[in-house]
């Protein structure tokens, strides 16, 4: 399979796993703490891909060059989860995935500055499209709340999230020399693990485990074998074979795919109106998708 195919399989599996944990992770935003939930789930993703990776590629001392890489990728992408589940709490899980949405046009310009990786001008026009579509569900159909920019606060605390995981694609590929993705990935969930024991070690303590709701308990599942172990995999093999912007591209199936994940989770379908941005961001994700040839 050429390896542009493959980046493109990985990140259509990559969206609809996404889109789950905004469903799930609404549920559970108000039942326990972002950094302790975090804290959890990454050292569970952490043992997975560690376990795959032994069993699979293994080691090698190469991987272990410069260290740094590491820690510093986990900061940017530490940030998108806690961010992301201090959001759920107050915003609307299809509104926060269409949020999610602005990832690849922010990852096209965080590539220009680290990887000069320009856009054709039919990629420009596509994220342009999936832009406005985002920011229609963003703002519920409202006009006068556009007019206004009167954002919700759990929509404003996401979109800095957003803005790390943008600037966490383009970074992979610059720092990746060569280390297979599950050994990579592995690297960047160890440190972030460590990161998030230590800044969340107070949450850790707080929280009554014993009394949590089972949702909490599913969630941690999920995010921490799919959400995490299996995104992050997937995301690091696309990062190698597509540009910044169209990794991200998928990124626009996430609220479609969210819809689908909140109606089977007993939610309720969005409006006509709403459904047409989310029509918008599909289109974009097409054009994108013909301009690979």
């Amino acid at each position: 399979m050429p390896p542009a195919r493959a980046g493109h399989l990985a990140m259509l599996l990559f969206s609809l796993l996404v889109a789950g944990s905004f469903a799930l992770g609404a549920l559970a935003a108000n039942e326990i703490t972002p950094l302790a939930l975090n804290v959890v789930r990454f050292w569970l993703a952490t043992v997975i891909v560690g376990g795959v990776a032994f069993a699979t590629v293994g080691f090698k001392p190469a991987d272990g060059a410069a260290p740094w890489r590491y820690p510093l990728l986990a900061v940017f992408f530490v940030t998108y989860f806690v961010l992301m589940f201090e959001g759920l709490k107050t915003a609307p899980p299809v509104s926060a995935a269409a949020v999610f949405t602005l990832t690849p046009i922010l990852a096209a310009g965080f590539g220009w500055l680290l990887l000069r990786q320009r856009l054709t001008a039919r990629m420009a026009v596509a994220l342009l499209i999936g832009g406005v579509g985002a920011i229609w569900v963003i703002f519920r159909a409202d006009i006068a709340a556009i007019m206004r920019f009167e954002i919700g606060q759990g929509e404003a605390i996401y979109f800095w999230g957003v803005m790390a995981h943008a600037v966490y694609t383009p970074l992979v590929r610059k720092l990746n020399r060569g280390e297979s993705p599950l050994v990579f990935s592995f690297g960047v969930l160890l440190a972030g693990s460590l990161i998030l024991t230590v800044v969340g070690w107070n949450d850790l303590r707080a929280t009554n485990w014993s009394t949590l709701p089972a949702i909490v308990w599913i969630t941690i599942a999920y995010t921490g074998l799919f959400a995490s172990s299996a995104t992050f995999v997937l995301l690091q093999f696309a990062a190698l074979r597509l540009p910044s912007s169209k990794v991200m591209a998928y990124t626009y199936l996430t609220p479609s795919w969210v819809i689908v994940w909140d109606v089977a989770l007993g939610g309720q379908l969005p409006s006509v109106w709403v459904a047409a941005g989310l029509l918008l961001t599909v289109v974009a994700l097409l054009m994108l998708l013909r301009d690979d040839g």
